[in-house]
């Protein structure tokens, strides 16, 4: 492929036609770069449980064709006009998540919620409202404003982070979201403190990369809640050291936690996508100061009920998005854990499968047979 900057490059691509359809693989253009706009060389995408939910979703505004995919790493082929950040042969990492470090939250200090260069919903991108992609003249819709599941895409450079060359581009990739998201929300939401007790509901990468946050601060105990009771063993492996199916309880789960914990658990953490799973997290938190963090995505059914009650007797719930990362300041630093083995990364990638075999890993993640399918692009 060419490296100018100025010229279209055709390249492969899985492309999504209609919601649950099956990926194609075809043949699409992808322009140059924009002002400020990089074009990466995919090297390594995974897939995330949102990518699935947006496939799936029939609720969602339907905007298609699109090509899914928002965690990955890469390698930059081309920079766009203004860009001074990045080089061409950079690795870095695509960002769901932006930080444009000038606009309110950015300057702040206190959010990673970008006003610029937040979560895209409308399968374009940032700058000019416009795709890249395009198929027989026609556009191709992105997703998040990343869109890895193809050879190339094209990014704003503040959709990207640079990182270490001799970090392993297939293992990282997961820092891109999952594996990131969940570690921040122990870490920097919740900041959970030495000695206390965690519940986790939901035990996929985001769950257990929360377990892993807990067990690294030092939690004494780690409840981990799902209904699939084959997950019980690997949770153990990042730190969980009760794990309950609420499917062999009588009783409602958050009684159960309430009754093992001695009045609820200090932290608890919503990771599966449920709205109604937030209020039981809530209710398995001790009064007083028990400290609700919510995760996961809503597959349907957005509002969230709670009875005041719980909140007047002290307990608190905050939402949780990236794990409080500001993605480019902080990313770097947890990729520098990990070459420095702090932090476990290897131990979610439960498949590693060609980019022609695209489909098979929505499959698996569908029946809940995997953790992170690790996708390979062509070399």
């Amino acid at each position: 492929m060419s490296s100018s900057s100025k010229s279209v490059i055709r390249c492969k691509a899985a492309v999504a036609w209609a919601a649950g359809e099956p990926l194609v693989i075809e043949e699409v253009e992808l322009s140059p770069p924009q002002p400020l706009e990089i074009r990466i060389k995919v090297v390594c995408t995974s897939l995330c449980r949102s990518d699935l939910t947006a496939w799936l979703s029939q609720a969602q505004p339907q905007i298609y064709p699109r090509i899914f995919g928002h965690e990955a790493s890469g390698i930059v082929e081309s920079v766009g006009q203004g860009v001074t950040e990045f080089e061409v042969g950079d690795h870095v990492l695509t960002l769901f998540t932006g930080e444009c470090m000038r606009c309110r939250p950015c300057a702040s200090g206190k959010s990673n919620i970008c006003h610029t260069l937040g979560l895209e919903r409308q399968g374009l991108m940032h700058s000019d409202k416009k795709t890249r992609f395009s198929l027989k003249g026609k556009p191709v819709y992105h997703y998040c404003a990343v869109s890895s599941f193809s050879e190339y895409t094209v990014v704003h450079s503040g959709c990207a982070v640079k990182i270490s060359p001799i970090a392993p581009l297939d293992k990282i990739c997961l820092l891109s979201c999952g594996v990131a998201a969940g570690l921040g929300a122990a870490w920097k939401v919740a900041n959970i403190s030495e000695g206390s007790t965690v519940v986790v509901f939901g035990l996929g990468t985001v769950g257990l990369s929360v377990a892993q946050g807990a067990k690294l601060r030092g939690a004494s105990r780690i409840i981990g809640i799902d209904t699939n009771p084959e997950k019980s063993e690997r949770a153990k492996a990042f730190g969980v050291t009760d794990f309950l199916n609420p499917n062999d309880h009588d009783q409602p789960i958050q009684q159960v936690i309430s009754s093992i914990t001695d009045g609820g658990a200090d932290y608890a953490f919503e990771c599966v996508g449920d709205t109604g799973m937030i209020t039981t997290a809530l209710q398995s938190c001790c009064a007083g100061w028990g400290l609700t963090v919510t995760l996961g995505v809503p597959k349907e059914k957005p509002e969230v009920s709670a009875h005041y009650g719980l909140f007047l007797s002290g307990r608190t719930l905050t939402g949780s998005l990236f794990g409080g990362w500001k993605p480019k300041s902080d990313l770097p630093s947890l990729v520098d854990m990990y070459l420095r083995k702090e932090i476990e990364i290897d131990s979610y990638i439960t498949h590693n499968l060609m980019f022609e075999d695209i489909n098979e890993a929505f499959e698996l993640m569908r029946e809940g047979k995997c953790l992170r399918c690790v996708i390979h692009m062509p070399k």
